[in-house]
């Protein structure tokens, strides 16, 4: 069908017509995605073609099931008995395509299953002991789980699979230094390639910016501004998006707040990360063994000491939330990760600490907790595929980070 052409299309010159039409096709796909239900009538006019040229391209979405019909509700509710026919409008059908997201974390391995409306069609998450396991062993686990309850019938559905991880990586998936997992020099696209049960395009991105990225992606309102993302689970990563763009800096690093040294030349990612806190938790009550949850329990209860570490951890997110106030100057901070359920319980002193770090004259940045913090790497990494899938200008398979 058209998307598997696009390329073979480009690069034969006598194929000039058939490109731009196969260019449109996307940006129809686009077109509907954003706006989700819209009449022909309204297509044409976005993607600025008289109604024969865009009828050929619906024509050709609707044969090739990607675009669907459906009766306008709106107008079927107003309208009156014998006033005609109701009138139709068009939709992406979610089930033309699905696009996989796979997180390899130190604790945890999540994998999900988005539809081409980016609506989650499966979800699942299983402990994970990434500091002992090799990283070629992890690669083929985190596959089996992405791939293991997937009909097989679904299987030609899957148009790409994204991954990420926790690890500094250039843009063509070559990972140089996972520091908690212990990777290093590692090529992870090849690794994955292995792998994969199916030959289709594949992505590798660091795991704070693909949080970044999908956190955004179907909620254009919130592409405005400037944003930085905290992952909050044994380490701390960090992602920042401008105006809907992700900012990597020069090396692909920009946004690496865990490396802040906040106090006693401790690092934000020792003492904001999941290892810290259990590892104090255990350490004041004396425990062999000690959870996230029984840390909360133990906070939530007003257990003194738990109540103290939970401050402790509000004074130094504050610091971090001033230095990067002064530096970025961003509209909003958005915490995800399992750690970031903490800040709900401390949100009026990690306010206090600000306030008193933070020059009155000085905005602050509103601090938000991810509504999905489970999924939001892992998301993200899918939605990169979806993109992609949707981008005009990708005529390549690039093992590497979404331009």
């Amino acid at each position: 069908n058209f998307r598997e052409n696009i390329m073979n299309d480009r690069t034969k010159p006598s194929n000039a017509s058939c490109g731009i039409r196969q260019n449109n096709s996307l940006a129809a796909l686009g077109v509907l995605f954003s706006q989700q239900q819209i009449s022909r009538a309204e297509l044409a006019r976005a993607l600025g073609l008289n109604r024969s040229s865009s009828g050929s391209i619906i024509s050709e979405l609707l044969a090739d099931s990607f675009v669907r019909e459906v009766a306008d509700s709106k107008q079927k509710s107003v309208r009156k008995v014998g006033s005609g026919r109701p009138g139709v409008l068009l939709e992406l059908d979610p089930q033309a395509a699905s696009f996989v997201g796979v997180e390899i974390g130190v604790e945890h391995i999540s994998t999900l299953r988005i539809d081409m409306m980016a609506n989650v069609v499966d979800f699942a998450v299983d402990n994970f002991d990434g500091r002992s396991t090799p990283v070629e062993d992890a690669i083929i686990q985190a596959m089996a789980q992405a791939f293991e309850n997937i009909p097989k019938n679904e299987l030609a559905q899957i148009r790409g699979v994204g991954l990420t991880c926790p690890a500094q990586m250039d843009r063509n998936g070559r990972v140089s230094l996972a520091p908690i997992l212990g990777w290093k020099d590692v090529d992870l696209a090849a690794l994955m390639r292995a792998a994969l049960p199916i030959d289709v395009p594949i992505m590798i991105e660091n795991e704070a910016n693909c949080f970044a990225f999908g956190e955004s992606y179907r909620h254009p309102e919130k592409r405005v501004g400037v944003s930085l993302f905290l992952v909050l689970e044994s380490g701390v990563g960090g992602g920042i998006v401008i105006d809907g763009r992700l900012f990597r800096g020069a090396h692909g690093l920009a946004g690496e707040i865990g490396h802040l040294v906040v106090r006693n030349d401790h690092e934000l990612e020792q003492v904001l990360g999941l290892d810290w806190l259990l590892d104090r938790h255990r350490e004041i009550t004396n425990r062999q063994t000690s959870n996230l949850q029984d840390l909360l329990n133990d906070v939530q209860d007003r257990e003194p000491k738990a109540v103290q570490i939970a401050d402790d951890w509000a004074n130094d997110l504050a610091v971090a939330v001033v230095a990067v106030c002064r530096l970025l100057d961003p509209d909003r901070i958005v915490l995800g990760g399992s750690v970031a359920v903490l800040y709900p319980m401390v949100a009026g002193r990690v306010a206090h600490y600000v306030d008193g770090l933070q020059a009155s004259t000085f905005p602050s940045a509103r601090i938000e907790v991810h509504e999905a913090a489970e999924t939001g790497a892992a998301y993200g990494a899918a939605c990169m595929l979806h993109k992609r899938f949707l981008s005009p200008d990708d005529t390549r398979t690039v093992e590497g980070a979404l331009e």
